[in-house]
């Protein structure tokens, strides 16, 4: 019988709530699964706990949210889950020599996943198969609450100015195939978004930042890029407007890309992690990304 009935608890003033009640090994109703998307609209980051999924369980769950893309290519090449290809691998462990997942045990920065596209994904889930004894927890940002937080000064300028995400490394500091790394933030390779977006439903404005690292306005000197993307960054990135996900194997956690921004904290290296994901790709009548 399909899983068809759980409880909400919301985690946070800004963002995420805890689903209660769903073995999400057992396929979902339609309408179990339509709830589950209007949930991750409204709370931006859904936590369910206790779960054991296998790959195919964990692409059938992610498939009601829409079509996933391929696991990306990484510092270590194409890292998925065998006979999965829309399952990628996170991972600090070494077999044989060789990484069996991207990223490592490094601290990850602030980011939103792969904004540098032209359109980026709309969510991600991710399933936890070993977990550090300390460290390695997960912290979510909502990003309309980053820009509710800018001083109204800060909010009169981001107005209609564009930022360029760049492609060049990824949220772990690696260096993308194919990219030498970047010298001049002016003419280096990303894509350019607004800076302000809005929900096309609520018209509620948030911030697009992607990440810190190599970001450029376009229009302005770098200097005064660089002073204007930091002050956005410390009235916004701020950790009582955060919430952090404490990891337990079994746990599933799942985010709305365009909404949020994620980062791993650190963790001792010479513990296990091992974490499958995938990444959902967003609707192709909602690709562009409109400015607020």
């Amino acid at each position: 019988m399909p899983a068809t009935t759980f409880t909400l608890h919301p985690l946070a003033p800004t963002l995420g709530a805890e689903i209660r009640g769903l073995d999400l090994s057992r396929p979902l109703s339609p309408a179990t699964a339509a709830a589950l998307a209007g949930a991750l609209d409204r709370y931006l980051v859904l936590a369910f706990r206790d779960q054991t999924l296998s790959d195919a369980d964990l692409v059938r769950v992610s498939g009601h949210f829409g079509p996933l893309d391929k696991a990306p290519i990484t510092e270590h090449g194409r890292l998925h889950a065998p006979g999965f290809e829309e399952v990628y691998v996170i991972s600090n462990v070494t077999e044989n020599g060789r990484p069996i997942g991207a990223l490592g045990a490094g601290e990850s920065v602030w980011h939103a996943d792969m904004t540098y596209l032209e359109a980026p994904p709309y969510a991600s889930s991710l399933y936890a198969l070993e977990v550090p004894a300390e460290g390695g927890d997960t912290g979510f940002l909502s990003m309309f609450a980053a820009y509710d937080a800018l001083p109204e000064e800060l909010k009169r300028r981001v107005d209609g100015l564009s930022i360029k995400h760049d492609s060049t490394t990824n949220s772990g500091g690696y260096l993308r195939q194919g990219f030498a790394p970047p010298v001049d933030l002016a003419s280096s390779p990303g894509t350019v978004h607004p800076l302000v977006i809005a929900h096309p439903a609520s018209g509620r404005k948030a911030l697009l930042l992607g990440r810190r690292p190599h970001a450029h306005i376009p229009g302005l000197p770098v200097a005064e890029s660089e002073a204007l993307l930091d002050a956005i960054w410390a009235a916004a990135v701020r950790p009582e407007l955060a919430w952090h996900h404490r990891w337990r194997v079994g746990d599933l956690v799942m985010w709305d890309n365009r909404w949020t921004m994620h980062r791993r904290d650190p963790f001792p290296g010479d513990q296990r992690r091992r974490m499958h994901r995938t990444q959902i790709a967003i609707p192709a009548e909602a690709r562009r990304m409109e400015a607020a």
